[in-house]
């Protein structure tokens, strides 16, 4: 063998011998091999909370591994966010966002996150309707009529809400802006004192969440006017949407959906997110959510991304305008 073939022949079998002298690769790991943990940023037993355990337990069921739901409640959503942005971005870590999260970055300076950059859409999970009632001696039947009262009486109508900065009270803001009437906003510490004080006749209308409105819309001491959606409502059937019923474009409701922190793996991203709009798809899951008060609302990474976005310019406009400021 001349010496120019012995080179290349003991080059060829050096490298196999170096190739095959390497480790083996580890196969990547197979998703998920430990706990999930979900931070939910409210006490247990609110809407948010609620919706996270109706999605959560059957993606366990699914994955064939437990998941963790953390309640992390205070400063209305901050603390839970503040510790899901410094959970590893592992794809074991996720974050239950509400409407408190679109409403924050306008109502508080100096938020330590940025909801947009530090974290990482998954998936919308649920929609909270709110409907737009009166008080019995109001003398209006829908919404063209309230609009019309307000305007020939301004200043004289207020809606409660279950305080300020919240759902209940820019959806109120929100209607201000839109219609052009003066309906004074007054809050209360939650829902049930708002809805108490409306059914009394303290006041005369109030924005409400599904679960305050639902008990007494049989009782005859308040008029359901409208809902805030955009399409009508599976928990409210029956009643037009606000947008329908003379105020175009018109959308207040609140709603949840799932955060990763920034930088996890896209397709753990992709892998929960088809994983939640099966469970959320689910019968069973469905009637457990509307029976709370919630409609289950699954969508992709990037239809939550944009839909975010679009409620923190929305506020924002709508609270620079209200003049909100929160202590």
């Amino acid at each position: 063998m001349h010496d120019p073939q012995r080179r290349r022949l003991m080059a060829a079998l050096g490298a196999a011998w170096a190739a095959a002298s390497l480790p083996v690769p580890a196969r990547a790991a197979k998703w998920p091999e430990r706990p999930v943990n979900f931070i939910v940023p409210f006490p247990p037993g609110g809407p948010v909370d609620t919706t996270a355990r109706f999605t959560t337990q059957p993606l366990g069921e699914l994955w064939k591994v437990p998941t963790v739901v953390d309640n992390k409640a205070g400063a209305g959503g901050i603390v839970g966010a503040q510790a899901a942005v410094k959970a590893p971005a592992d794809g074991y870590h996720y974050f239950f966002a509400s409407i408190h999260h679109a409403v924050l970055p306008s109502l508080r300076a100096n938020l330590s996150y940025d909801v947009m950059t530090d974290f990482t859409p998954v998936g919308m999970a649920a929609v909270f309707p709110i409907v737009l009632v009166v008080h019995e001696s109001l003398p209006v039947n829908n919404v063209q009529e309230l609009i019309a009262y307000a305007r020939q009486h301004p200043g004289k109508l207020s809606f409660s809400s279950s305080g300020t900065g919240g759902g209940t009270h820019l959806a109120g803001e929100l209607f201000n802006s839109m219609t052009g009437t003066r309906i004074q906003h007054v809050p209360y510490r939650g829902s049930a004192p708002a809805m108490q004080d409306l059914l009394g006749g303290q006041v005369q209308m109030m924005f409400a969440d599904g679960p305050s409105a639902m008990p007494h819309l049989s009782g005859g001491k308040i008029r359901p006017l409208g809902v805030g959606n955009p399409e009508p409502s599976a928990l409210f059937p029956g009643i037009p949407t606000i947008a329908a019923s003379g105020v175009p474009g018109y959308e207040a409701y609140s709603w949840s959906g799932v955060l990763a922190p920034a930088g996890t793996p896209a397709d753990t991203i992709k892998r929960v997110n088809a994983d939640m709009a099966r469970v959320l798809a689910d019968p069973a899951t469905v009637k457990g959510m509307l029976a709370a008060g919630a409609e289950p609302r699954p969508g992709t990474p990037e239809q939550f991304g944009a839909f975010l976005q679009a409620e923190l310019d929305k506020w924002s406009k709508v609270i620079k305008q209200a003049g909100i400021k929160v202590e």
